[in-house]
């Protein structure tokens, strides 16, 4: 009986060994996720800011391109990226503008991590993602406070221990 007992005790330890680590690897996976995606939608309110501001009639030429863009997206990518969404991520990139990320607490700039390529290099998502902190749903709210102080104190509040306003490189 002795034996018994022991090969259950035995896979029940392995068994909530197993079940801890496959709990650990889906919340990574998760918080990565979301980390690349935060990254993507900074990194489109980018191009978006960007295109605009080559255009001649910024208001006018911003709300053709977005009304485009949500209707293309959505019908490739299906929900959000409709324009609520899109004028997020164009209010994101401008909150959080390249000088604000780009930089370590330093104040010295590292380089830039956002390639002018049309495609979306891997390596630079990730790194990218390795900048912000919070999940996307987080920055959306800190949209609402106009304050840039504010803005940061409240990031900054949001943070987990020990790690600093968007988590910056270097830091």
């Amino acid at each position: 009986m002795t034996k018994m007992t022991t090969i259950a005790e035995n896979y029940n330890n392995i068994r909530a060994e197993i079940v801890e680590l496959l709990k650990t690897a889906r919340s990574t996976a998760a918080r990565n996720v979301n980390s690349i995606m935060t990254a993507v939608y900074w990194e489109i309110g980018r191009r978006i800011v960007r295109v605009e501001q080559g255009g001649e009639r910024r208001a006018e030429y911003g709300e053709q391109l977005i009304e485009q863009l949500a209707a293309d997206l959505t019908q490739r990518f299906g929900r959000g990226f409709g324009r609520a969404n899109l004028w997020q991520m164009r209010a994101f990139y401008r909150a959080w503008p390249e000088g604000q990320i780009l930089q370590t607490s330093s104040g010295e700039s590292i380089s830039p991590l956002v390639s002018n390529n049309k495609g979306g290099d891997s390596s630079t998502v990730s790194v990218l993602a390795s900048h912000f902190a919070l999940p996307w749903s987080a920055y959306v709210r800190l949209l609402s406070v106009k304050s840039p102080e504010a803005r940061t104190f409240y990031e900054t509040e949001a943070l987990p221990a020990g790690r600093g306003p968007l988590h910056r490189a270097g830091t």
